[in-house]
């Protein structure tokens, strides 16, 4: 079994008393695209330095294919870090950026012209040789940016916030751009971003993270189908978060109506969290429902209309459906079992901030 790229061991770090990441552990395979997520002050950003040397952990360990590297400095590390403010000097031409990492290591004119041709016609680019960084809109430093980091062919690229500075349609463009260049370098890209859409699009794992701990790790379609605690449901796309009772396996009651769900193992009369997701709701007429409630809110939304059904009990669901239905109308909430989620309820703050769901 091969050796993880990079392996986060028993992270500790504190700024003035105040604790950032908390025994933080983590691993990251080679050729791999992995999003750290979360809100601000989670953590991410602090991960992601402590990763490319820029901050020292007050404990634990830094390992690089095994090898140690928590005291090695950061420009003697085996990877490239991309800034949200891109760091470009503006006194030098776009040639003189992409090339400035590798005038340091001291390579010959010929290598580095190639290597300069090269990253432009990676990131589409080509020709902009002479150009001044003054003259280049947002998306293009950026690629700029990228295009200095990857002449160096590091085994590891950290991005951080990257996109953050750009315009929506822009930011897509580069989240493809992006996802392209890992592909045809194989270098392992670590992302650090609060963007919950950006880091669904873009990885094949994402670390959610909140309050110093990972609150889950696994690929998109799991962090959204199968989130393991309320804040992960919350915080990944939209969510309706219900009080539940666990009556017995496979089913729950919301509100005093019982569903059918496929979870087993949280045994019986159980307190316990239940997510639904806004377009796992079918609304139907009112006695085909499991539940009852009003459209209380419609907005049209392009792809779909977005509703709020409010029931007897006084709470607002979400729901997501292409039919529209008008505000005023009664209608029956239905959820398919395998799309109904139970988590167990944390049974104190520190566990929630942890993320404990055993």
């Amino acid at each position: 079994m091969s050796l993880p790229l990079i392996e986060l061991k028993n992270i500790e770090k504190s700024y003035d008393g105040n604790l950032i990441l908390d025994d933080l552990n983590l691993s990251v395979k080679e050729n791999s695209f992995v999003t750290l997520l979360g809100p601000s002050g989670c953590g991410k950003t602090t991960t992601l330095r402590i990763i490319g040397g820029f901050e020292t952990p007050d404990k634990g360990s830094v390992l690089f294919n095994g090898q140690d590297i928590t005291s090695m400095p950061a420009n003697r590390r085996p990877l490239n870090t991309v800034f949200q403010k891109y760091a470009l000097f503006t006194h030098m031409s776009i040639a003189e950026n992409i090339a400035f990492g590798l005038r340091i290591r001291k390579k010959p004119q010929s290598y580095i012209d190639d290597k300069i041709r090269y990253a432009l016609k990676l990131v589409n680019l080509e020709g902009f040789e002479n150009r001044s960084v003054d003259s280049l809109s947002g998306g293009q430093q950026q690629r700029i940016a990228i295009a200095r980091a990857i002449v160096n062919e590091p085994k590891l690229l950290l991005l951080d916030e990257p996109l953050g500075a750009l315009d929506l349609k822009l930011r897509q463009d580069m989240q493809y751009e992006l996802i392209r260049l890992k592909n045809e370098l194989g270098i392992t890209f670590i992302y650090v971003t609060h963007d919950q859409e950006e880091a669904l699009t873009m990885s094949d794992t994402i670390v959610v993270m909140n309050k110093g701990y990972i609150q889950q790790m696994g690929t998109p379609e799991q962090i959204y189908n199968e989130p393991e605690n309320a804040f992960v449901a919350d915080f990944i796309g939209e969510s309706n978060i219900v009080d539940g009772i666990m009556l017995r396996d496979e089913l729950v009651e919301i509100f005093g109506a019982k569903f059918v769900c496929v979870d087993k193992g949280f045994g019986v009369n159980k307190p316990v969290d239940v997510v639904i997701r806004p377009e796992d709701i079918d609304l139907v007429k009112p006695e085909d429902g499991t539940l009852c409630g009003v459209v209380t809110h419609l907005i049209f939304k392009g792809v779909h209309y977005e509703m709020e059904v409010t029931t007897p009990d006084g709470f607002e669901w979400l729901v997501h459906s292409t039919d529209m239905f008008p505000v005023g109308q009664k209608v029956g909430i239905h959820v398919d079992p395998f799309d109904i989620q139970i988590m167990n309820k944390p049974e104190s703050e520190d566990e929630e901030a942890a993320g404990v769901n055993e």
